[in-house]
């Protein structure tokens, strides 16, 4: 049976023969090599995940990631394996590069699709690629991201410094949404009645990497390697080419298993998730782009144009790690380097773009440190991205030296520091190439720098140290090429497609 999607008053609703049309071209076998499955809401609280050889369907009937029951399965289960600890492991990634979906797992699964389909502008339906599938088509990498399959949604988590375990890499797994309550727990901000620490978070307090024996850390410091693979980013801190790293796995912990990402596994959405503590669609920040039934228009948050003011897109009511330290601490100052999620933050580097005051950014990536030059020339995102982390080092060091273009600042209580590099060069080699890991030695080395300001500064003892990603990265195979909206065209179907997986039907 074919329910409608809940919508809006006044807001166009897709007919039930819509639906069925476009879900007939999306699941056609011959697309089956470029849709792994196709997700939709079919009423209140019930949801459905579909492929070319199996349909589940699903309710919530509690909170979090537990609170789903299985309803009917229709031939093959697509969300059957959700094992969190599959393809773990450099060797077992690269054995079977980009697995089929019976090869495959789907860690958290039932939540991470339903609450998309809680935003007031989610799609009617949700295509979620295929590992495989290399978007050429859309200007796509060799290196991607996006879908619900446990190496793209996988991300790193180390924490390490004062009040954290030192138990090194276990075989563990968390969410991307348990960054921030764990970290406000860990600098001792306020929880209400339920031990939330943000206001309508999803995620928890990883208790299990937390030990405020010897007292709870004066300043944290979190780092994020944007679209960095966790199991080439250990197996590099193992053999040494990522020493900072390797030193925070150390002296911490970090999950072998990885945090994942909520759908859809990409950059802004996760960024917005790991401050708030919320998944996307209960932030606001549904992707990289969707489309707003409501307004008519289309929302485009990841873009150098549209960084600086992203968060305006923010839902009513949504906390950040910012805010949570504030009420804890009033007088604290918080830094948000390179960080298009700065709601709350005493220091935003796009707040010098939001009023026309912007840093001044090398011509070129030339000569700066920490660069390899053998990619900078003929890669463009790579020399960008140079430029970009530079500038970011010189930030966080500037804050930590307590001067920054011409001004004084005091030690953070908490800072945040995004580096992008890795996201470019894993998306234009893929996350087994030479250009991968020269930009994890970069970003490593970039880290380190901060590391050592924080020693200079004195406090490196009674600091915690955090480091994420936003997403994974899965090698493509460059033979698997398509665009399904060519199909859905094909067969006459009115649809809009706005960051290549969520579809609108009815609206050209």
């Amino acid at each position: 049976m074919c329910l409608i999607r809940q919508t809006s008053p006044g807001i166009a609703s897709p007919a039930v023969g819509d639906l069925d049309r476009a879900l007939d071209v999306l699941l056609d076998p011959q697309l089956e090599p470029i849709v792994d499955m196709v997700a939709r809401r079919t009423g209140d609280d019930t949801y459905e995940v579909a492929s070319a050889d199996g349909t589940v369907t699903f309710r919530r009937v509690g909170p979090g990631p537990d609170g789903y029951e299985r309803g009917d399965v229709t031939g093959v289960d697509p969300l059957a394996d959700q094992s969190p600890d599959h393809l773990v492991g450099l060797e077992a990634e690269q054995d079977d590069p980009h697995p089929t979906r019976a090869r495959n797992s789907y860690p958290y699964a039932y939540d991470h699709v339903a609450q998309l389909f809680d935003h007031p502008a989610a799609p009617d339906l949700c295509v979620l690629h295929s590992a495989a599938h290399n978007w050429e088509e859309q200007g796509g990498h060799r290196g991607e991201h996006g879908a619900l399959g446990v190496v793209q949604a996988r991300a790193p988590f180390v924490i390490a410094g004062k009040g954290v375990r030192n138990d090194g890499l276990v075989a563990r797994a968390g969410r991307l949404v348990d960054v921030a309550p764990t970290l406000a727990e860990l600098l001792g901000c306020v929880s209400d009645e339920h031990g939330h620490h943000l206001a309508g978070q999803d995620g928890i307090v990883r208790t299990d990497v937390l030990d405020p024996g010897d007292g709870r850390p004066r300043h944290v410091v979190g780092f994020l390697f944007d679209g960095v693979s966790p199991n080439v980013l250990y197996a590099m801190a193992a053999a040494g080419e990522a020493p900072n790293v390797a030193r925070l796995i150390e002296m911490g912990t970090a999950y072998e298993w990885g945090a994942m990402a909520g759908l859809p596994t990409i950059t802004l959405a996760n960024h917005t998730s790991i401050l708030t503590g919320r998944l996307p669609g209960h932030h606001g920040i549904l992707g990289n782009a969707w489309y707003d039934r409501a307004s008519g228009e289309q929302v485009i948050t990841n873009s150098q144009a549209t960084w600086p003011t992203a968060m305006q897109h923010v839902m009513s009511g949504v906390d950040s790690l910012h805010h949570a330290i504030h009420r804890a601490d009033p007088g604290a100052f918080t830094a948000s380097v390179n960080e298009p999620c700065d709601l709350g933050a005493d220091y935003s580097t796009f707040e010098f773009f939001r009023r026309g005051d912007v840093p001044p950014i090398p011509a070129s990536p030339e000569g700066l440190p920490h660069t390899t030059e053998r990619f900078v020339r003929p890669s463009k995102d790579y020399s960008w991205s140079s430029v970009v982390d530079h500038l970011a080092t010189e930030q966080a060091v500037g804050i930590w030296s307590g001067h920054y273009r011409d001004q004084s600042y005091p030690l953070p209580r908490f800072m945040w520091c995004n580096f992008t590099l890795t996201d470019s060069a894993f998306h234009d080699g893929g996350p087994f190439s030479e250009i991968a890991a020269a930009s994890v030695r970069d970003s490593d080395a970039r880290l380190g720098e901060v590391l050592t300001a924080v020693e200079r500064a004195g406090v490196f003892d009674d600091t915690a140290y955090v480091l994420v990603a936003d997403h994974g990265m899965q090698e493509t195979d460059p033979a698997v090429r398509g665009d399904w909206d060519v199909a859905l065209r094909d067969a006459g179907i009115a649809f809009r497609d706005e960051g290549y997986c969520f579809l609108y039907l009815d609206d050209e």
